[in-house]
């Protein structure tokens, strides 16, 4: 089995592609679409060390503009809770808490231009 990271229309997917076992050739041949370390879009980000030990950033899946910002510094949020709506390509995509936490820092404001993989905010 091979583990990918797939962005189709600014959706990041993760995909498990198994080995073909009756033919005896690969299921995807031209696999992967994207870097293994693609940032994530709706699953958000992975814990990473920034700024301190234990701080987990928010990343952008996708490059567009900030929307929304759901939640505020000292907040406590839960897996999955939005952090931020980003607007691409006419889409509002929620930006989620990878993992409990409190939001350290909002590092943009509304209407601000993100690229993909740029930091939105960080939790502890």
């Amino acid at each position: 089995m091979k583990n990918y990271t797939i962005t189709v229309n600014g959706n990041v997917y993760d995909v498990v592609v198994e080995e073909g076992a009756s033919t005896g050739a690969p299921v995807a041949a031209k696999a992967p679409a994207a870097p293994k370390a693609a940032p994530k879009a709706a699953p958000a980000a992975a814990p990473v060390a920034a700024g301190g030990a234990g701080s987990i950033k928010v990343e952008a899946g996708a490059a567009g503009k900030i929307f929304k910002i759901e939640a505020s510094v000292g907040q406590a949020v839960k897996k999955g809770d939005a952090v931020i709506i980003l607007e691409a390509m006419k889409m509002e995509i929620p930006v989620v808490a990878p993992e409990d936490g409190t939001v350290a820092s909002i590092d943009v404001a509304v209407g601000d231009a993100v690229e993909a993989g740029a930091v939105l905010a960080t939790l502890k």
